[in-house]
């Protein structure tokens, strides 16, 4: 009774346990097994001869903060075609020294933010054998979903200093991540995916970069193509940011560090600041024409973003462009430009909502993941 509780606790089948041992710093367990016939692998006949033993040392997943190793009496038999082998055990590959357990656990280890080092630490396997572990995973082609995103993070690579990733939008998924982001190796990733897979995705989120759009026209027909929203309101930012460092050229030295040191009251939604920080906007607009209005264009920009209803967003957006154009200033003029490059794919981010938010997350976890391993 009591080997049959250490067995169900230890979770060993086909094994009795013979003893255990433990010291400082580690748990040996001493295991065997029952003779019973076996298959040659070479001429597929049951044979119970035994030939010889054999102890091998095999190291298993940290048990009580403690190194634990299962000490194992292996039977080699002897078949009448003249072949000896090894008897098979669930928990043990052919040729391993560690449990399969021990490697999930690795596995396991390595979806949390932490080094190779730490988790060989943690496994009590070297950093080497981690890698190898890391270089055996695969991974089948992943199935397209209905809302593709698709993000590139730098990564400094032997493929190239940009990689890429793709997202399941709905799900919050990583899909893959693709060793470079140039036109032609994606366009040879995604042509590998079958055309019925391809055209079951609805939506196609990306950045404001022409390559990733012409994509998503070949390689998913039937896609709506959204543009993240981070991607062009940060081009308002950029505009007013633009206004901001032209005037502080012509400002006295005391004036401009002040404008500099307060530009985040400026970019800030003016609604939100405090009472006192929204005089010293007011303060601060009063000095120039420009500045003014490139505010103004900046806090009915964010409005419409916030606007719950798409019918009224479509048309404040198409008026805002106009009113950006017929501004005179050259930073809003360039932001316009821009917005009627992208006019339809922006109008989508605006009726569908769909956003590359998860996708930069990700992209923090890697690189959160780099700077924890030292690149």
């Amino acid at each position: 009774m009591q080997d049959n509780s250490i067995n169900k606790l230890l979770n060993l089948k086909k094994v009795f346990v013979e003893n255990i041992v433990t010291t400082e710093n580690s748990i040996k367990i001493f295991v065997g097994t029952q003779p019973h016939e076996c298959i040659c692998p070479a001429c597929g006949n049951k044979t119970s001869k035994i030939h010889d033993y054999r102890t091998q040392v095999i190291k298993d997943i940290p048990y009580m903060f403690q190194s634990t190793y299962i000490i194992l009496k292996k039977r080699r038999y002897a078949c009448k075609c003249g072949k000896h082998f090894y008897e098979s055990y669930d928990f043990l590959p052919r040729y391993h020294r560690m449990t399969n357990r021990l490697v999930h656990f690795v596995c396991r280890q390595l979806e949390d933010v932490l080094s190779l080092k730490k988790i060989a630490k943690l496994s009590n396997l070297s950093a080497s054998t981690i890698a190898r572990i890391v270089d055996i995973l695969n991974y089948s082609t992943p199935s397209m979903p209905k809302v593709v995103c698709i993000d590139e993070f730098k990564g400094n690579a032997e493929t190239g200093k940009f990689q890429c990733i793709l997202v399941d939008g709905k799900k919050h998924k990583i899909l893959d991540i693709l060793p470079d982001r140039t036109t032609s190796h994606l366009m040879d990733y995604f042509v590998k995916i079958p055309k019925d897979q391809r055209q079951r995705v609805n939506f196609f989120v990306c950045d404001m970069w022409t390559p990733y759009a012409e994509l998503a026209k070949v390689c998913f027909p039937n896609a709506k193509i959204i543009i993240d929203k981070y991607h062009f309101i940060r081009q308002v930012s950029w505009a007013i940011e633009g206004v901001r460092k032209r005037l502080q050229k012509t400002m006295p030295t005391t004036l401009r560090k002040y404008y500099k040191r307060s530009k985040r009251l400026l970019l800030a939604r003016y609604k939100n600041l405090s009472t006192e920080n929204k005089s010293a906007v007011d303060l601060m607009l009063l000095y120039n024409d420009d500045l003014r209005l490139a505010h103004s264009l900046k806090e009915q920009f964010y409005e419409i973003c916030q606007s719950p209803k798409y019918s009224e967003q479509r048309q404040r957006f198409a008026d805002w462009i106009k009113r950006a154009e017929e501004s005179g200033l050259k930073e809003f003029i360039g932001c316009a430009n821009t917005y009627r490059n992208w006019y339809k794919e922006i109008l989508n981010a605006f009726k569908y909502n769909y956003t590359n938010g998860v996708t930069e997350g990700f992209n923090n976890k890697i690189k959160v993941l780099k700077r924890v391993s030292y690149g």
